[in-house]
C-alpha cells in the first residue's frame, strides 16, 4: 500500500494538471454555454416567497431590495425590529408584493419554527432561503481572556444558517426552492486574526457542501463567498441599541473603504435566479487556491508580513479579550465580515465580556 501510494503521488498530480490544461478551454466553453441558457431561462421570482434573516442591515437588507424589484413576497427576519419596519417600507416602494417582518434569532430553533411557519401560513410556500446572518473578528486567539466568545461566534456563523435550513427543507422540496448562504473567502483562506471566524465559515461551507449531495436537485443551494467588503459595520453605524444588544459600541463617524454591500447582494440574487453553485465577489480571489496548494510557504509569508512586527500582538477587536477599547491609545475597532480593520482615533469605550454570551449580530 505504500508504494502505491507512493506512485499515485508521483504520477497522479502531473497527470491530473496536464488533463485540465488541455480541457480547460473546452471547459470553459461548456461553463460560457450554461451561463448563457440560465441566464436566458432564469427563475422569474415574481410572486415568489423568499424568506430572508439578518435583513435588518448590510447583506441581508440589501438582499431584500433586489428581490423586491423582482416582485417577490418577502419574510424578513432579524432581532431589530425597529429596522425591519423601515426596510420593509423601502422594499414595498421598489416593487415587492407583499412584505412581512418577524423579530427573531436564528440560533434558536423555536425562532426558527415561529418565523417558518408564520410565513407558510400567510404565504402557503417558501422558494428561498437567503441566510446572511455573520459575525466576524479581529483579535489574536491568544489575546482571548472571556471564552464566552467562542460559542457565540460558532453560534452565529453556523447554527444559524443551519436551524433556518433545518426548518424550512421541507417546504423548500415542494417547490425545488433554493437556499442562499453568505459566506466568505475566510472559509478557505485563512486570515490572521480570524481564526475562530474562518474555522465557523469552513465548517458552514462544508456543511452545505455535503447537503447539496444529498439534496441532489431537489433543492438547490447557492454559496455565496465574499473578500472585504463595505456593511454597515465597516461603515461605524453599529450602537448599542435597544431590541439588538450588540456586542460592541461604535463611534458613527468612521469611514473605511471595501466593496459595495450592492453589487454583491446583485451578484448573490441573479445567481440564485440562475442556479449557480457559487457565486463569487471578487472572483480573482480563487488564485490564491493555486498558492495553497502548490506555493503554500509563499502564502505564509504574505500573511506574515500583515502581521507586522509592530503589532503582532496587537488585536484590532478587542471582543473577548476582556479589555478596555482604549480608542485613543490603540486606535482600532471591531470589523464585521472580513472587512478591513480601520485606524481611528475615538472616544475611550469600554466592552464586557458578559454581554457578547447571549446575543448575536444582525
Amino acid at each position: 500500500m505504500n508504494f502505491l501510494n507512493f506512485m499515485f503521488n508521483l504520477f497522479v498530480p502531473p497527470s491530473s494538471m496536464l488533463t485540465l490544461a488541455f480541457s480547460w478551454p473546452a471547459l470553459c466553453f461548456l461553463n460560457a454555454c450554461e451561463w448563457l441558457y440560465n441566464t436566458l431561462y432564469s427563475e422569474d421570482m415574481d410572486n415568489k416567497v423568499v424568506i430572508i434573516t439578518g435583513a435588518s442591515s448590510g447583506i441581508g437588507e440589501q438582499i431584500a431590495y433586489e428581490y423586491a424589484l423582482r416582485r417577490a413576497n418577502l419574510m424578513l427576519v432579524a432581532r431589530r425590529e425597529h429596522r425591519l419596519k423601515g426596510i420593509a417600507e423601502n422594499a414595498r416602494r421598489l416593487g415587492a408584493r407583499h412584505v412581512m417582518i418577524m423579530a427573531a434569532d436564528v440560533v434558536k430553533e423555536d425562532d426558527c419554527r415561529r418565523f417558518v411557519n408564520e410565513t407558510v401560513n400567510v404565504f402557503g410556500r417558501v422558494d428561498h432561503l437567503v441566510n446572511t446572518v455573520s459575525l466576524g473578528h479581529t483579535f489574536c486567539f491568544e489575546e482571548v481572556t472571556d471564552t464566552s466568545v467562542f460559542p457565540v461566534l460558532l453560534d452565529i456563523n453556523f447554527w444559524g444558517n443551519v436551524y433556518p435550513t433545518f426548518v424550512a427543507l421541507p417546504y423548500l422540496h415542494q417547490n425545488n426552492g433554493r437556499i442562499i448562504i453568505n459566506a466568505s473567502v475566510e472559509s478557505w483562506l485563512p486570515m490572521p486574526r480570524m481564526s475562530l471566524f474562518a474555522a465557523a465559515k469552513a465548517a458552514l461551507v462544508n456543511f452545505y457542501e455535503t447537503l447539496r449531495f444529498e439534496l441532489k436537485d431537489e433543492v438547490g443551494i447557492t454559496i455565496a463567498t465574499h473578500g472585504w467588503i463595505g456593511s454597515e459595520m465597516t461603515r461605524g453605524k453599529f450602537m448599542l441599541e435597544e431590541g439588538a444588544d450588540m456586542q460592541w459600541k461604535e463611534e458613527r463617524e468612521v469611514h473605511v473603504t471595501g466593496g459595495p454591500v450592492e453589487e454583491f447582494a446583485r451578484l448573490i440574487v441573479s445567481g440564485a435566479c440562475r442556479g449557480d453553485a457559487y457565486v463569487k465577489f471578487p472572483s480573482w480571489y480563487d488564485v490564491f487556491l493555486l498558492f495553497r496548494v502548490f506555493a503554500p510557504r509563499v502564502l505564509n509569508w504574505a500573511f506574515r508580513l500583515l502581521i507586522s512586527p509592530q503589532g503582532t500582538r496587537r488585536a484590532s477587536s478587542y471582543v473577548g479579550t476582556g479589555r478596555p477599547l482604549e480608542a485613543v491609545s490603540m486606535g482600532v475597532r471591531p470589523v464585521l465580515e472580513g472587512t478591513s480593520p480601520t485606524h481611528t482615533a475615538i472616544a475611550p469605550l469600554t466592552f464586557s465580556g458578559q454581554l457578547i454570551s447571549q446575543h448575536k449580530l444582525d
